[in-house]
């Protein structure tokens, strides 16, 4: 029986199944397949201890995608993972998005491995990118496998094993049969290719003795011959040295996909040396203002009172009774809209088992839902689950409301519409950060008709994508559609139209600006008093505005950042937010906790539309005073009353600035690295400078993106086997025409619009860039008035 492999070039691979993925060949949103490697029907029975990559481990693996403007989907999946493989490009090398993902990894301490793929194809070289390892991406390359090149010159057959002393070779077409060699048997099959194994050995071996002391006592036993030392010892010492994920060393595997030559090492690569959950630092999570790990709130080591009102305290025994009945807890990373299936909600667990049929309740929304069925997911495909364990990932079909980032919790003492006693109701994971838009389009429905299912539509995809935004535009009614970049917006408007067959247009993409104020305002005190669904809703709230100084003294003990701006809360006559929470002038139906979010929300919707151009507010410090004793009306000063009155005071702030002429508005910079040959590094430095008022920050050989507090490595220092094709001889930079080069700049984002076919004429198709968000600045006289 013959045996299907699917392949990224003709659009048939198992995690790119969207049609738009298979139509462009890159991956637009994370995919996730759970496997087990070696398969269970493979493995060696044994008496004695199995090496990890023979004992059979289940890998949960997501696949994520490389263009910048999806870099939410690579965020929201780092998030939750224990461990990553770094595929790089064997002719492109280190690429400018490859540094910016890794940055991302370091912040999450993520263990990696590198795998340098496509060496079977024309201008590899797994030298160039093994220096250039070392010098963007600021760790020391471990190598682990270099490339076997047939007879030293020829076509790529296989790899080098430096830690087991082997050569593999692969025959074949489908990479299932494989030729190992030792030492000796290479003597005669290929010299040239023993000889750089010996060095690679020797080279690891000493590049772990800096980062691994208890190696460093196993090489010394062997009197400081490399390759004496067992390879087990080794594997052990490359383990050590990743399991913080730190990136301060790296190990690099070679192969090629297309061929699947190297993938099983790699699969075992994955077994021997990236963490299992156990072996990953406690989550932390956040009750209200405390914050604790898992491990410690769950053995009952954190005390709930401070957290709890009077009456919840002396009804609760103890903090271990409360904490004894959560049965699971679990992040939702991934919202998907199956046309089969419904619903999809990925979720990662960390503590427990989500049983099927068990009431879920979400600590964001404050809401219930049932899991009724448990999904394992293969790509596009599902298999049904009974429960779903600790540090496994799976999938809940069918859950009404949960969204990216919401944390779920099972609860054995559940009350279906109250959920767990506070402060366990409000129990949250880590967040996943949703990055601002920048790029947005105006969305024309056909016909009047269409407008709601237009708006249920684009409803679905934000619950699936929260990178995307989706405002209404009261002047000319217009839906506008904010996301990442022009492909995630193009991609979007596929979606939209193509799979939700939704009869609507996009409009040309335009820029999404913010308004700031310029001068410090007067404090305006509002008065809400309106009659509510036939109750009477009445509150006051006094409200200031001046734009943010990072070197200013806090005014009140409250403070808080939201999407760009600081708000300052002053509740008059309260106690201290450090002592117990309540206070003798509060009313016993509105606690600080309470007053806090119904001023927060208020200004936050306040600061949304400026008085301006309807932009958001960017870059302001709010200042809300409440005196309970003037601003309360008794019974009809509700949470929703003051907040409309916070509303009302910021917004009316706001227009007095407004009439000051103290409103201006923000363009968004961004950060540009742009990838070129030397031949065309002229052009696009002119272009930057002149055509397009930006400012070119520095010109590299070599990325620096990564962070400054990891050391530079000299190239020089690191072993790599030389490219039996690269023209120099060498992976060392040098200058000549063919130098790769860096462009760092800033430019505005307005002059960004359609630079990629700008760039691509500029270099004749060779030119890469990636841009992010640096922050938003002030436009100039001239510049506002041509916005």
């Amino acid at each position: 029986m013959s045996l299907f492999i699917p392949d990224v070039d003709d659009g048939s691979t198992v995690t790119d199944f969207l049609p738009a993925e298979r139509a462009r060949g890159i991956t637009i949103q994370s995919a996730a397949v759970t496997l087990h490697w070696p398969p269970l029907d493979s493995a060696t029975p044994s008496k004695g201890v199995l090496p990890r990559s023979q004992i059979p481990h289940t890998i949960n693996l997501i696949d994520t995608p490389g263009h910048a403007d999806f870099t939410f989907e690579v965020l929201r999946s780092l998030r939750i993972l224990d461990g990553a493989v770094c595929i790089l490009d064997g002719v492109a090398g280190v690429e400018a998005q490859t540094e910016q993902v890794w940055t991302q990894a370091n912040k999450y301490s993520i263990p990696r491995i590198i795998f340098v793929n496509k060496l079977d194809r024309d201008g590899a070289a797994f030298e160039r990118t093994v220096k250039e390892v070392g010098t963007r991406l600021r760790g020391w390359p471990a190598i682990c496998q270099i490339p076997w090149w047939e007879g030293g010159k020829g076509r790529f057959t296989g790899i080098g094993d430096a830690i087991n002393l082997t050569g593999l070779e692969w025959g074949g077409g489908d990479g299932k049969t494989i030729q190992n060699f030792t030492l000796e048997q290479l003597k005669e099959k290929d010299s040239g290719l023993r000889e750089e194994v010996v060095k690679a050995r020797i080279a690891l071996v000493e590049a772990l003795c800096e980062f691994d002391e208890e190696l460093l006592s196993t090489w010394l036993e062997h009197s400081d011959d490399a390759l004496q030392v067992p390879a087990q010892a080794i594997k052990d010492s490359l383990r050590r040295c990743i399991i913080d994920g730190s990136g301060r060393l790296i190990p690099v595997f070679a192969g090629a996909s297309f061929r699947n030559i190297g993938v099983q090492p790699l699969l075992d690569a994955v077994d021997d040396y990236l963490p299992d959950p156990t072996e990953r630092p406690d989550p932390r999570v956040s009750l209200g203002s405390q914050e604790c790990s898992l491990t410690d709130l769950l053995r009952g080591n954190i005390s709930l009172a401070e957290s709890m009102d009077k009456r919840m305290a002396k009804k609760a025994n103890s903090s271990k009774a409360l904490v004894a009945q959560i049965e699971s807890c679990a992040l939702a990373f991934k919202v998907v809209n199956d046309a089969r299936r419904g619903v999809l909600v990925y979720i990662r667990v960390y503590s427990g088992s989500i049983k099927r049929n068990a009431s879920i309740w979400n600590t964001n929304l404050h809401i219930t839902e049932r899991a009724q069925r448990l999904l394992q997911m293969q790509a596009n495909d599902a298999v049904e689950l009974q429960h779903i364990p600790a540090g496994q990932i799976g999938v809940i079909a069918g859950l009404k409301h949960a969204r990216t980032g919401d944390t779920l919790v099972a609860w054995s003492g559940h009350h279906i519409k109250t959920g767990p006693p506070s402060p366990l109701n409000m129990l949250q994971l880590r967040p996943i950060d949703v990055p601002p838009p920048v790029f947005f389009a105006a969305i024309e429905p056909d016909s009047l008709s269409e407008v709601r299912n237009v708006k249920e539509i684009l409803q679905v995809l934000l619950r699936e994508d929260p990178s995307l935004h989706v405002n209404m535009d009261e002047d000319s009614g217009q839906i506008l559609l904010s996301g990442m970049g022009e492909l995630h917006l193009e991609i979007a408007r596929d979606r939209l139209v193509n799979d939700f067959k939704a009869k609507a247009t996009m409009g040309n993409i335009e820029i999404s600006y913010r308004e700031c104020v310029l001068a410090a305002t007067t404090p305006i005190q509002v008065i809400y008093d309106r009659e509510v669904a036939g109750k009477k809703s009445k509150a006051a709230c006094e409200a200031s505005i001046e734009p943010f100084d990072e070197l200013a003294p806090p005014r009140t003990s409250y403070t808080i950042e939201r999407d760009g701006n600081h708000i300052s809360l002053n509740i008059l006559g309260s106690i201290a937010s450090d002592g117990p929470l309540g206070s003798s002038s509060l009313p016993a139906n509105l606690p600080i906790p309470t007053i806090h979010t119904a001023l927060i929300n208020g200004a936050v919707a306040a600061l949304a539309r400026g008085p301006h151009r309807n932009f958001p507010v960017h870059a302001s410090h709010v200042t809300l005073t409440l005196d309970p004793t003037t601003d309360f009306f008794g019974p009809s000063t509700t949470p929703s009353s003051i907040s409309s009155a916070a509303h009302l005071a910021v917004k009316s702030t706001l227009e007095s600035a407004l009439q000051g002429n103290g409103i201006g508005l923000m363009e968004p910079v961004m950060n540009v690295v742009i990838s070129c040959n030397e031949v065309s590094l002229g052009p696009i430095i002119h272009d930057i400078s002149s055509a397009r008022g930006g400012h070119v920050l520095s010109l590299e050989n070599e990325g620096n993106e990564i962070s400054s507090t990891l050391p530079v490595i000299d190239s020089k220092r690191i072993y790599a086997p030389p490219d039996p094709f690269a023209s120099t001889g060498s992976g060392d930079s040098s200058e000549g025409p063919g130098q790769q080069r860096q462009v760092t700049a800033r430019v505005p984002l307005k002059e960004m619009v359609g630079y990629l076919k700008h760039l691509r004429s500029l270099t004749g198709g060779r030119g890469t860039f990636i841009m992010t968000v640096h922050q938003f600045e002030r436009l100039s006289g001239p510049r506002e008035k041509a916005v």
